[in-house]
């Protein structure tokens, strides 16, 4: 049999995983949308199978075989092991890490056999890296060249891999078919502030994972949510499983009634009812990500001899643990009119009105806003940048004296509230910033470390409704990128210590980022260019990866964007046609010719 793969037909439970591609861009010329990479509709119903090495098959051949077999929808990589010597089967870990590059990684051989090694035979693989996926299924881009080196002998007459380093190593378009992005659920962690009555217990974050999707998608996802956070998140969220406890079902899959039934090891057996209710939300939220065609009707959680611990409903998993239940639910956009009012956008109108409260009556310009996502409290920028004001969104109140004054020279970025009713904000200053936290956005604020900032500015945050990620733009020598760092609480409730750690770039391919919005529980709406190119605007996801989601179409000179967390919203820009919105499944219309800063609670 002869070709690089055997390929069956195969119905597929989820859709293949698309990348956006970073294709060479023109110098000039209006915002282009970025499309998904194109997938012929044959290779969506395929499964992909490796082919044995032959008998008498040289190194080269070998290693051919051997990476298209990884690249195989086989549970076990059977196929691929064939191609390895007795020694290297006992000690190659498939799943320690994957190696994504650009291309198919390049072999060339080393050197033939030698006095020394008379059966040996070395062949490098080479390639231009663009990110690991780790041991916990953790995508991180990481853009640098790729160089390893297999090493073959004879066994038994025939050519085999004896030494080769752990892990995969897929071309783009090879990983982009066999892994989906999926989002595990844990409960954020406020640690310090845990007891604030606006923390609640039941807020959950969303960690993204890439999963083989052909390979029983469901029992995957579970598996991945029982061995806990990833290492980026692990600091700032909790599981409500016991340490410990393993899945005792195989072959998951939602029953005739769209019911979850899943059997869990002794450890989990000896939670109570409301940690198993909680446990169970985890299991409901991981898995509805991945079955989205299919609405689960309720978790089931049992114990090894198959006895029901608890049940979570639908309804009871939307009410009391949605990841979304800190977003609010938004009716209506806002911004800044031509009169310098503050102006909301309802859906059920195309007429924006002015707010209650003082920021609606135009006598306070302003250059940013932020709704609080009860949507009851408004902070404004003052037009020079210099001074914060909040004041509520009521008829007959007054806007009061300003909140902080900045002595920067760029002043304030736009302020952001979390879910949990605080306001943050940057001062900014040509050398480094100054992020503060104002708790219910009143009193004197908390200075927010930022350790990976060093001497750069923070030119815009945004942070999630959780309170626990908060996305920045960061200027460094007039290149401005998006960053993603997590919210770390110590000290005390009394005298919390609060600080941003461990800043990750969102769209390394992107040195000129204009805005960024959340637009999910873990994806971001981002607006930028490449280098030399023209604006761009796509979606990202919180690890780095590009998302699955639409295409997006182009529209000039934007300047911000604004995306609600509840993906059914539309987006909302201000461009070069004025205030435009996008509304699902149609194209950007234009509400207002005139106007700025449009934003959604939060």
């Amino acid at each position: 049999m002869s070709g690089r793969f055997v390929r069956t037909g195969a119905v597929l439970g989820c859709g293949a995983l698309l990348l956006a591609g970073c294709a060479t861009m023109p110098d000039s010329g209006d915002m282009q949308a970025v499309d998904q990479s194109p997938r012929a509709e044959a290779d969506a119903q395929v499964r992909v199978y490796g082919v044995p090495p032959q008998d008498g098959a040289q190194p080269t051949e070998i290693v051919s075989g051997f990476l298209d077999a990884t690249t195989s929808d086989e549970v076990d990589f059977s196929t691929a092991v064939q191609y390895l010597a007795s020694s290297a089967r006992k000690t190659w870990q498939p799943f320690s890490a994957t190696k994504v590059l650009q291309q198919r990684p390049k072999a060339e051989p080393v050197g033939q056999a030698n006095r020394e090694d008379p059966n040996g035979y070395t062949i490098t693989l080479s390639g231009s890296q663009v990110a690991t996926v780790d041991s916990n299924h953790a995508y991180t881009p990481e853009e640098r060249a790729y160089q390893q080196t297999i090493h073959l002998t004879k066994e038994d007459g025939q050519w085999r891999i004896d030494r080769l380093p752990n892990g995969l190593v897929l071309g783009q378009s090879d990983f982009q078919r066999i892994y989906r992005s999926v989002n595990k659920y844990y409960f954020a962690d406020y640690k310090s502030e845990a007891q604030s009555a606006k923390a609640g217990h039941n807020v959950l974050v969303a960690d993204p994972v890439y999963l083989r999707q052909r390979i029983d998608p469901v029992t995957a996802s579970v598996t991945a949510l029982l061995e806990g956070p990833t290492n980026w998140l692990n600091q700032v969220t909790a599981s409500a499983f016991p340490t410990g406890t393993v899945l005792r079902s195989s072959g998951l899959s939602l029953d005739d009634s769209n019911a979850l039934r899943v059997k869990l090891s002794k450890r989990a057996a000896a939670a109570g009812p409301g940690q198993c209710r909680r446990m169970a939300a985890q299991l409901f939220f991981t898995v509805q990500d991945i079955t989205r065609a299919s609405k689960i009707s309720e978790v089931e959680l049992q114990d090894e001899g198959g006895n029901r611990l608890c049940v979570l409903p639908q309804d009871r998993a939307n009410s009391e643990f949605a990841p979304r239940k800190h977003v609010g639910r938004p009716a209506q956009e806002y911004f800044i009119d031509a009169d310098q009012k503050v102006v909301s956008m309802p859906d059920t109108t195309t007429e924006p009105r002015p707010v209650p409260g003082p920021f609606g009556s135009g006598k306070t310009p302003l250059s940013s806003i932020a709704i609080s996502r009860g949507e009851d409290t408004a902070a404004g920028v003052s037009a020079d940048g210099r001074s914060l004001y909040v004041a509520p969104l009521e008829y007959g109140t007054e806007r009061g004296p300003e909140l902080l004054h900045s002595t920067a020279k760029n002043g304030f970025s736009a302020p952001s509230w979390d879910g949990l009713g605080d306001l943050w904000i940057a001062d900014r200053s040509d050398k480094g910033s100054r992020l503060l936290r104002l708790r219910e956005g009143k009193g004197t604020p908390d200075v927010v470390t930022v350790p990976g900032l060093g001497d750069r500015r923070i030119k815009a945050i945004k942070v999630a409704s959780d309170g626990i990620r908060i996305a920045v733009l960061v200027e460094d020598k007039g290149r401005t990128t998006l960053q993603l760092g997590r919210v770390e609480r110590g000290g005390t409730a009394q005298h919390p210590v609060l600080s941003v750690e461990e800043l990750r770039p969102i769209a390394p391919q992107l040195e000129d980022v204009v805005a960024a919005s959340w637009a999910g529980g873990s994806r971001l709406v981002v607006v930028g260019r490449q280098s030399g190119g023209v604006q761009q605007m796509q979606y990202m996801e919180t690890d780095g990866s590009a998302s699955s989601a639409q295409t997006l179409p182009g529209v000039n000179g934007v300047k911000a964007v604004t995306a609600s967390e509840d993906e059914t919203r539309p987006l909302v820009a201000d461009g070069a046609e004025g205030i435009v919105r996008l509304p699902q499944d149609a194209n950007w219309k234009t509400v207002a010719k005139e106007g700025t800063a449009p934003v959604y609670p939060g």
